[in-house]
């Protein structure tokens, strides 16, 4: 399958004119764009902007309208092994009867094959996953009786667990502690560090300029997308937002300031 031009089939993800549509009601218009290798990159936008479902048509969670994804240059179906996935919380069934470690391990199936038992290696990386996370000492306690937190975190080491090359996360952050926040950044900082691309749908404005390198500006359409000292303006977050934005824009004031100042 050729690729079209603009787009590089060395790129970790490459999105062709997609498309995707809800009970005929479009919720993504037109996407196009390559996500660069070994990158933070955030993914913001209003409520139904389309963030999240910008993901799951990449993962083929949701059908798509029109348009292609290709993960470096080939299908997600011919990738799968490639990728690790965190969902939002909210989408979890915490009440499944599963310690933290065994919903670790589920992030290892893809490598072992599932209904296949998992070893003592399989085992090992599971337990290094929920030590870089702080959560060793829970491994053995149910999700269920875990703080909203202490499961995010559970859910991070999973897709660590994986030892994929691109990561995609849904709102990480969102309603978790600071220490917990704090651990998040740390991991994807690490994975980062080690030329892994990870792709965040992001609810804090305030944080970007701190946390990504890389954003894509979306309201159903793609405003703009790319290094954030470049794209992550004021004039592109009101064209994002529009007039739901307000104090939010003070990130872009300070990177902008930062950026003359350097």
């Amino acid at each position: 399958m050729p690729i079209e031009a603009g787009h590089s089939e060395t790129s970790p993800v490459s999105i062709h004119d997609l498309t995707v549509a809800y009970h005929r009601k479009p919720v993504l218009w037109d996407v196009d764009l390559d996500i660069p290798e070994g990158k933070l990159v955030a993914v913001v936008g209003p409520n139904g902007a389309g963030k999240s479902t910008l993901i799951k048509a990449i993962l083929d969670i949701v059908p798509r309208a029109s348009g292609e994804v290709l993960l470096y240059g080939k299908p997600f179906k011919k990738q799968r092994k490639l990728v690790a996935y965190v969902p939002q919380r909210e989408s979890v069934d915490w009440d499944f009867p599963i310690d933290a470690l065994g919903v670790v391990l589920m992030g290892r199936y893809s490598t072992i094959g599932w209904c296949k038992p998992t070893g003592k290696k399989d085992k090992l990386l599971a337990m290094d996953a929920l030590e870089r996370v702080g959560m060793s000492e829970y491994a053995h306690r149910q999700i269920n009786q875990l703080s909203g937190g202490q499961q995010q975190r559970v859910f991070l080491a999973r897709a660590l667990a994986q030892d994929s090359t691109i990561y995609f996360m849904d709102e990480p952050f969102a309603s978790v502690d600071a220490a917990t926040e704090r651990a998040i950044i740390q991991v994807l900082s690490d994975l980062r560090e080690k030329g892994k691309t990870v792709v965040v749908v992001h609810h804090d404005l305030q944080t970007v300029p701190e946390y990504f390198d890389h954003v894509i500006m979306l309201n159903m359409r793609v405003v703009a997308h790319g290094p954030v000292e470049d794209v992550f303006t004021n004039d592109n977050l009101k064209k994002t937002y529009g007039g739901r934005l307000t104090l939010l824009s003070e990130a872009a004031d300070r990177l902008a300031k930062n950026k003359v100042l350097g």
